[in-house]
């Protein structure tokens, strides 16, 4: 594998070093999909990459059953001392999924397929796919094209650059959202502000 994603002592180390480094706050996408949820019954939610737990805690305190996957090991610790052990987190990197036979009626996937190489960004989406019962939705949160770090820091391949001390991006726009997604149900992309501009795509099986 050729991304940070493969390295959890990377994001044990930030998650050791920086802590709750994004707050407690939620994304605003995880409100929205939060409320997108309820509108459609969701009682079930896989969050890959779920951190250490700020998105997660919305879908909990809406009544729904929240299942996680995490890389970093700190910050499975650190979702469970501030959340309880209510959530069931599995310790492993999105990329091995399945980790359970489950099928989850919602899927809500922030800021994490953009870290990844293509195949592995193919290979996530399907799993997802795969992991949803049939009518259930998945949300992905993604960056843009439009965000000021585009082009910057060291070309890795067309719209992908390592920057931040290790983190590499891959920059979608509305062309390859239509080419990863568009076999997965793609239903609906929202452009979102978050620390940069964002793209919420939402997919039904």
């Amino acid at each position: 594998m050729d991304n940070e994603a493969e390295q959890p002592e990377f994001w044990d180390t930030a998650f050791n070093e920086k802590k709750e480094m994004w707050g407690f706050e939620p994304a605003k996408s995880a409100v929205i999909t939060r409320d997108f949820f309820v509108a459609q019954s969701i009682k079930n939610v896989l969050i890959p990459g779920i951190g250490y737990g700020r998105n997660a805690a919305v879908f909990v305190e809406a009544g729904m059953s929240v299942t996680g996957i995490e890389i970093s090991k700190a910050a499975i610790d650190m979702a469970k001392k501030h959340y309880g052990t209510d959530m069931t987190i599995y310790h492993g990197s999105a990329t091995d999924m399945p980790f359970d036979n489950s099928r989850y009626d919602g899927i809500f996937c922030h800021a994490l397929i953009h870290l990844l190489g293509e195949e592995d960004r193919k290979k996530l989406i399907r799993d997802c796919y795969d992991q949803l019962v049939d009518g259930g939705f998945m949300v992905f949160t993604i960056i843009s094209k439009e965000a000021s770090t585009y082009g910057q820091g060291k070309y890795i391949s067309k719209d992908r650059y390592e920057m931040f001390g290790g983190v590499t991006l891959f920059f979608y726009d509305r062309e390859s959202i239509a080419d990863e997604f568009g076999n997965a149900g793609l239903l609906e992309v929202i452009e979102i502000e978050e620390n940069y501009p964002f793209y919420l795509i939402k997919c039904k099986k």
